[in-house]
């Protein structure tokens, strides 16, 4: 999907307020309500737009530990399979099929260390796993960073 300069205003306006109403939105960016609803409407059926949903921090909730865990896979099992067995394990936030040495690549939020453990059994518990190792991150400095991307794609130049 093409987006434009007023789609990336848009974007980094909800961004930026995101509880913003689209009336708000639309006196802020000059612009007529029904304008901002059809943008907003086209870019989140062609997944521009992925969620309006609240971003939670697991830190914030008891779970401070972030790992990345590395899995090589039962390729007889089939990555589909792999991730379904995965996904019964809440503390994976994302599992990710990469290329190299492995096959998957998992980022983990557990209450300690100790925790981070017993995710770490219970991916191996699911059989379809044949080895892993991770790492633990020790500072997060940005996550899940799109706007800048999606600015440079609208055509719209940094301050």
């Amino acid at each position: 999907m093409n987006i434009d300069q007023l789609d990336g205003r848009i974007v980094q306006l909800f961004s930026t307020q995101p509880r913003l109403s689209v009336l708000e939105a639309s006196r802020s960016l000059g612009v007529a309500r029904a304008t901002v609803q059809a943008r907003l409407d086209r870019m989140t059926a062609h997944g521009v737009i992925s969620s309006w949903a609240p971003q939670t921090d697991p830190a914030a909730f008891g779970y401070p530990v972030v790992a990345f865990c590395f899995m090589t896979i039962n390729q007889d099992v089939g990555h589909d399979a792999v991730v379904a067995a995965l996904s019964a394990i809440p503390e994976l936030l994302e599992i990710h099929t990469v290329s190299g040495d492995s096959d998957l690549m998992a980022r983990i939020a557990a209450r300690s260390n100790a925790d981070l453990q017993r995710v770490l059994d219970a991916i191996i518990a699911t059989r379809t796993v044949l080895r892993s190792s991770s790492v633990l991150a020790l500072n997060t400095h940005f996550q899940g960073r799109t706007l800048p991307l999606f600015k440079d794609a609208a055509g719209i130049i940094a301050p």
